[in-house]
């Protein structure tokens, strides 16, 4: 008889285990940076998606308004505005009740849609209510009593918005969480003060505008002071790139 053969099985070495791990850490490091960057673009398509949702809401008050635009006004004058509250009081800032006072709630009843996703800001733990602004030029007619104005249009009615085009003009707008306060979104046309209400940076360092026709654009952050909008604003010089760019759709002469 012969003997009873057998088959060895060999395992893997150390080295080649090692090799093993390292693919798999160097396809992570691949990997993550564009999940993370997948994630980061959900977040900004869900918060266009918000901003539309307000403007679609803006534009049927609007309707059932006779053509009257939803009022926007400063904070201490805000009981009739689109939307209440202080975001510097800590008091006003995680509070939803002063959401769903606004004009619009009735139209877009959900306080989650009054804030950005990407938005990390909290107060005492809480995350802010809101995110968003409306341009200080619309909804009233508190620009041409400001200093600011130097003979531009405010706009308080629809029919007003045909001077330009609803599409050239914007009405919401997603907000740095260094400068939200209220919920008018000053622009110094005059230049006097630019960025003096800043827009969000959260988003790649790009920011999303709601225009009057209803759809939404993001618009990137290009020149290298506005990256330091978080940390300065409105520090900002009348020449910078971006300022300019947001002057141009916000109102005209």
């Amino acid at each position: 008889m012969g003997q009873t053969g057998y088959m060895s099985r060999k395992g893997f070495t150390l080295i080649e285990l090692l090799v093993v791990v390292a693919i798999i850490a160097i396809l992570a490091a691949l990997l993550l940076p564009a999940l993370s960057s997948a994630k980061g673009k959900g977040k900004q398509v869900a918060c266009v998606n918000h901003l539309k949702q307000l403007t679609l809401a803006a534009q049927i008050y609007t309707a059932d308004n006779e053509g009257k635009l939803v009022e926007n006004l400063p904070a201490g004058q805000d009981t009739n505005s689109w939307v209440a509250g202080n975001l510097k009081l800590p008091n006003n800032a995680t509070n939803l009740t002063l959401i769903k006072q606004g004009r619009l709630f009735p139209y877009v009843n959900h306080p989650a849609v009054y804030r950005c996703p990407a938005d990390l800001s909290q107060v005492g733990g809480v995350p802010r209510a809101r995110s968003y602004s409306m341009n200080s030029w619309m909804g009233s007619r508190e620009m041409e009593i400001n200093p600011y104005a130097a003979r531009f249009r405010t706009f308080v009615r629809e029919h007003e918005l045909t001077v330009v085009g609803p599409a050239k003009l914007w009405v919401f707008v997603d907000e740095h969480e260094a400068t939200i306060d209220d919920a008018w979104f000053l622009v110094t046309m005059d230049d006097s003060r630019p960025f003096a209400s800043a827009p969000a940076t959260r988003h790649g360092h790009s920011y999303d505008l709601a225009f009057a026709d209803g759809h939404a654009e993001a618009y990137n952050l290009r020149d290298p002071e506005s990256l330091r909008l978080g940390a300065d604003p409105g520090q900002v010089s009348p020449m910078n790139s971006d300022w300019l760019r947001l002057k141009a759709v916000t109102t005209i002469r």
